[in-house]
């Protein structure tokens, strides 16, 4: 999968600028950045949502805006903002969407039931998705961005609401997909997580892609050779000064208190 030269603008916002990058096979690339740092926006172009103003997007020698339906057809897509049927149950909604792709009933069931496993979901699998958690309707979205095998799964912000044990099932998924071949890019805040799974992370800061690489390749480039990606992070995105007045701020806000 290869971004070059993307440009997207919101009237005077110039909300991606310029962005380039790939995704390989049988990596797992993280996309990193602040709030409005352009990660979202790039990802609905990805996924033909939104129509660049100039650059291209190549997933698997496809154009997502010209061949929405041949990129769905290898793209496995967990958005930001949960899309779910309340009024269904986990196991219709799967049966729905797998009637929708139209996938082979006996093939998909099995992995539907090999997910299901592998995320711990079953006690959950004929409830009502109204009477789900936000970590439990999270595995429903990413069982459904995997019911069609998909080369590459694109997921933004995908362990938002799970706990410790969830992100953890999760994560094991994701680099079992990753070591069966497949290819994945999500966008986090969570820095411990993308350091402990990603292969390479791209951070981009108002729309631009200010570094790439992997860890070590990073902290090179932050010149913070003994730092923790969230110390990478701040510097490469020009926010410890930010930081550091924000941490006085409330020390003195405490201390006027007390």
């Amino acid at each position: 999968m290869n971004i070059k030269n993307l440009v997207k603008t919101f009237g005077s916002l110039r909300a991606v600028d310029g962005l380039s990058f790939e995704v390989r096979e049988g990596e797992i690339y993280g996309l990193l950045g602040p709030n409005g740092a352009g990660k979202t926006t790039t990802i609905r172009i990805m996924m033909g949502l939104l129509n660049p103003d100039s650059g291209s997007v190549d997933v698997y020698g496809h154009n997502p805006v010209e061949e929405s339906y041949e990129v769905k057809k290898k793209v496995g897509y967990v958005p930001e903002t949960q899309l779910l049927y309340d009024s269904l149950t986990p196991q219709e909604l799967f049966e729905f969407v797998a009637s929708v792709r139209g996938l082979p009933f006996i093939k998909t069931s099995a992995r539907v039931n090999k997910l299901v496993r592998a995320l711990d979901f079953s006690k959950y699998y004929s409830q009502m998705i109204l009477t789900l958690s936000a970590g439990s309707r999270q595995k429903a979205m990413l069982i459904i961005a995997m019911l069609h095998a998909p080369r590459l799964l694109i997921l933004d912000e995908p362990f938002s609401g799970l706990d410790v044990r969830s992100t953890r099932i999760m994560k094991s998924v994701l680099q079992q997909h990753s070591q069966d071949g497949g290819s994945v890019l999500f966008s986090t805040h969570v820095m411990e997580v993308a350091e402990d799974l990603c292969d390479r992370v791209g951070i981009i800061d108002e729309g631009k892609l200010v570094a790439e690489g992997a860890l070590d390749e990073l902290k090179l480039q932050a010149s913070q050779e003994k730092a923790s990606l969230e110390q990478v992070f701040l510097r490469l995105t020009h926010q410890e000064d930010e930081v550091k007045e924000g941490v006085e701020v409330l020390r003195g806000a405490f201390s006027e208190s007390e």
